[in-house]
C-alpha cells in the first residue's frame, strides 16, 4: 500500500515543481543566513573588529574564486570526454548533478547550523563557518543551474522551470516572517531551534526530491537514451567542437573579455548592485533597531520584513512582462531611477515620517533584489555578443556566467566592511566596541551615546538614504554606456541564429 501510494505520488508532482522545489530549500536558509549572521557575531559572539576584517577578507578571496573553480572540477570530466567512441550522455550528466546535489544539499543544511552555535574562538569560527558555508552553497546552486539546461531545452519548458522556482523561493522567504519572532540577542536559545528546524526540514527536502528526480530520470530517459536516439553531445543545443578550430586558451579567453566593453561596464554596474543587496540584508536588523523599534511593534517588523523578501519574487513576474514589451535594458534603467527617486524624496521628506519611512526600507530591498533578478537575462545577451564578436563555435556560457560571478562577488563583503566603517565615522557608533568613535562625523555627547538616541538614529537614517542614492548615481552612469540594447541586441541575436544554422534538436530529458 505505501509503495503504490508512493508511486502515485511520483507520476501526479510533475517535475518542474520538483526541480523548483530545491529553490526552497536553499532559500529558507539563505535568506536567514543572510540576515544574521553579522548581527550574530558581532553583537552574540563579541568577534573583535580584527578578527572581522580578516575573516571578511578571506571570505572576498574565497567566495570570489569558488564558482569558476568548482564549475571546473564538476565538469572537468565532461570535458574530457573522447570525441570518438563512448559519449556521455545527458542522462547520465543530469543524474550526476542530482547525486551532488543530494550530497551537497545537506552538508550546505550542515553548514547553516554551525553559524548559531559558539564552538570556537569568534574569529576562528567566523572564518571556517563562512568559507563552509559558502563552498557547499556555490555547489549546491552550481548544480541546480546547470540541471535547468540539461532538463529542458525549449524556452517554454525552461520558462516554467524558472517560474515554479520563483514560487518557491518566494515560499521560501516566509522563514524571515518567522525568524523575527524567534530573534531574540538577550535569549539565544529559540532562535537555535529555530534554525534546527529549518535545517531538518532543508536536509529531508534535497534528500527526497533529489532521489524523486532520480528514481524518475532513470525510469523513463535511461532506456530511451540507450537506443539509437541516444545524445551524442554533452550540451544539448550547441554544436560539437570539432578539431578544425583552434581551442582557445584561458588567456586569450581572459584577453578577450578584457575587450569586451559591454561585459566590463555590465561587471561594474552589477558590482555595485551585489554590494547594495547584501548591504540591505546586513544591515535591516539594525535599521529596524534604531530607525523603527520604538515607533512599531514586533508583529509589525515581522511582517515588514517578510515582504521585502517575497515581494521581489512576485514584481520579477510582472518586471517579466515589462521587459517582453520595453526591453531589459530600458526596464533595469527605470528601476535605477526610481531607486534613486525615493531616496531622494525620503531624504527630504525626513526621518520623523515612520510609515513613510517604513515603505521606503520596505521598496529600497524591494527594488533592489528585483533587478538583480534581471541580471541573468543581461549576461544571457553578453553570451550571444561574445559568441558573434569572437566567432565562437559554441556559446561559453557556463564559464561568461562564471568570470561574472569572479568579478562581481566581492561587493557582498565589501557590504557589511563598508558599511560597519560608515556606521562608525559617520555615526560615532561602533558595533565592535559599543563605544563613540572620536574620529566621527557626528559629535556624539559621551552621556548620550547609548543605543537609540537622536545622533545614532540620524546617522541610520543617513546612511539608509544615501547609500542608495550613491549606488544608483554609479549605476546610471555605468548602463549609460551599455550599449547592448534595442537594433544593436537584435543584431546579434539573428547572427547567433543565423551562425548556428544546423537543424538543433529539442530534446525533452524529461
Amino acid at each position: 500500500m505505501g509503495r503504490r501510494a508512493w508511486g502515485c505520488w511520483l507520476s501526479v508532482v510533475s517535475t518542474a515543481v520538483l526541480y523548483g522545489s530545491l529553490a526552497l530549500f536553499i532559500s529558507i536558509l539563505h535568506n536567514v543566513f543572510l540576515l544574521y549572521y553579522v548581527e550574530t557575531f558581532v553583537s552574540i559572539y563579541k568577534i573583535d573588529k580584527l578578527s572581522f576584517w580578516v575573516g571578511e577578507t578571506v571570505f572576498l578571496i574565497w567566495n570570489s574564486v569558488n564558482d569558476p573553480l568548482f564549475g571546473w572540477l564538476s565538469d572537468r570530466s565532461f570535458l574530457s570526454a573522447p570525441q570518438s567512441g563512448p559519449q556521455i550522455t545527458t542522462a547520465e550528466v543530469v543524474l550526476k548533478r542530482l547525486k551532488a546535489l543530494s550530497t551537497n544539499g545537506p552538508l550546505f543544511a550542515l553548514s547553516f547550523l554551525a553559524f548559531w552555535v559558539a564552538w570556537a574562538s569568534p574569529g576562528l569560527q567566523f572564518l571556517l563557518c563562512l568559507c563552509l558555508y559558502d563552498g557547499f552553497l556555490t555547489m549546491v546552486d552550481l548544480h541546480h543551474s546547470a540541471l535547468l539546461a540539461d532538463l529542458a531545452v525549449s524556452d517554454a519548458d525552461r520558462a516554467r522551470l524558472n517560474f515554479h522556482c520563483s514560487v518557491f523561493s518566494a515560499l521560501g522567504s516566509l522563514s524571515v516572517f518567522l525568524s523575527y519572532s524567534f530573534w531574540d540577542k538577550e535569549d539565544f536559545f529559540s532562535f537555535r531551534l529555530f534554525c534546527v528546524a529549518l535545517a531538518a526540514f532543508s536536509i529531508l527536502g534535497f534528500f527526497v526530491v533529489s532521489r524523486v528526480l532520480r528514481r524518475r530520470f532513470q525510469k523513463e530517459v535511461r532506456p530511451r537514451l540507450d537506443g539509437a536516439e541516444a545524445l551524442k553531445e554533452l550540451s544539448v543545443g550547441h554544436a560539437p567542437l570539432t578539431h578544425t578550430e583552434k581551442a582557445v586558451t584561458l588567456r586569450q579567453y581572459l584577453r578577450q573579455l578584457s575587450r569586451h566593453r559591454n561585459f566590463m561596464w555590465f561587471v561594474s554596474m552589477n558590482l555595485v548592485q551585489v554590494f547594495h543587496c547584501h548591504f540591505n540584508n546586513n544591515f535591516f536588523p539594525l535599521f529596524l533597531e534604531h530607525l523603527l523599534s520604538d515607533n512599531i511593534t514586533a508583529s509589525t517588523g515581522s511582517i515588514l520584513l517578510g515582504i521585502s523578501y517575497i515581494a521581489p519574487h512576485v514584481n520579477n513576474l510582472y518586471f517579466l512582462t515589462l521587459c517582453q514589451r520595453y526591453g531589459v535594458y530600458q526596464v533595469i534603467r527605470w528601476l535605477f531611477m526610481l531607486k534613486l527617486g525615493l531616496s531622494v524624496a525620503m531624504l527630504l521628506a525626513g526621518a520623523d515620517h515612520i510609515y513613510l519611512l517604513c515603505i521606503f526600507i520596505a521598496s529600497n530591498r524591494v527594488f533592489t533584489e528585483g533587478t538583480c533578478k534581471l541580471l541573468k537575462l543581461v549576461i544571457s545577451d553578453l553570451v550571444d555578443e561574445d559568441f558573434v564578436v569572437n566567432r565562437r563555435q559554441q556559446a561559453t556560457s557556463a564559464l561568461l556566467f562564471g568570470m561574472v560571478a569572479l568579478l562581481t562577488k566581492p561587493g557582498q563583503t565589501f557590504a557589511p566592511l563598508i558599511g560597519t566603517w560608515l556606521l562608525c565615522v559617520y555615526t560615532g557608533y561602533d558595533i565592535f566596541q559599543r563605544e563613540p568613535a572620536r574620529d566621527s562625523l557626528v559629535a556624539v555627547p559621551e552621556v548620550t551615546s547609548g543605543s537609540g538616541t537622536p545622533p545614532l538614529r540620524l546617522g541610520c537614517f543617513h546612511m539608509v538614504v544615501f547609500v542608495p542614492i550613491t549606488c544608483a548615481l554609479l549605476q546610471l552612469a555605468a548602463w549609460s554606456r551599455f550599449t547592448l540594447h534595442g537594433r544593436k541586441l537584435q543584431g546579434i541575436k539573428a547572427l547567433r541564429q543565423g551562425a548556428q544554422h544546423g537543424s538543433l534538436s529539442d530534446v525533452k530529458a524529461i
